[in-house]
């Protein structure tokens, strides 16, 4: 579990670490990312898949609905609602994109969240300012800065070799 005692300093780590530390979180990320799209298609797969479900075929025909599994859990998920799942009727509602709030509701909604915005400082595109670009910048310049004298190279240099 996190707390002060493990997690780890930014500000007092050097650039290497840091660089070492995004590459690392870069990659994790890279790889849950691809686990996630893996999963994805494989549900896809699974879900498109032919059935013969002699329960469901002949309804299906009837329907002229595809016999795929996706299509007979959605069925299935209409004979519940059906027969008084509350449940099921609000899942195919969710998966319809439908609400149950009223205009009023989502025009409350949307006012209580413009006035947490403004609260906040959120400008208008969502983006909240909170000065990490500009510490990025600083630390890309220092960063640069860092690579160049390492290097021996600086813009002064530059400017000599093109006068000859």
């Amino acid at each position: 579990m996190a707390n002060n005692e493990n997690l780890m300093q930014y500000r007092g780590s050097t650039p290497e670490e840091r660089r070492a530390n995004a590459s690392k979180a870069g990659k994790a990320s890279g790889e849950a990312r691809r686990r996630k799209a893996n999963l994805r298609q494989t549900m896809n797969a699974i879900l498109t898949s032919e059935v013969d479900i002699p329960e469901w075929t002949p309804i299906l025909e009837a329907l002229g609905l595809d016999h795929t599994l996706e299509t007979v859990i959605s069925a299935a998920m209409v004979r519940e609602a059906m027969n008084g799942n509350v449940k099921a009727y609000m899942a195919i509602k969710d998966v319809l994109g439908q609400t149950s709030k009223s205009d009023v509701d989502l025009e409350e909604q949307k006012l209580r969240m413009d006035a947490t915005k403004a609260n906040m400082g959120v400008d208008d595109d969502g983006q909240e300012d909170d000065g990490f670009l500009d510490a990025l910048k600083s630390t890309v310049e220092n960063d640069w800065a860092d690579n160049n004298e390492e290097d021996g190279w600086s813009d002064e240099n530059e400017e000599e070799e093109a006068d000859i």
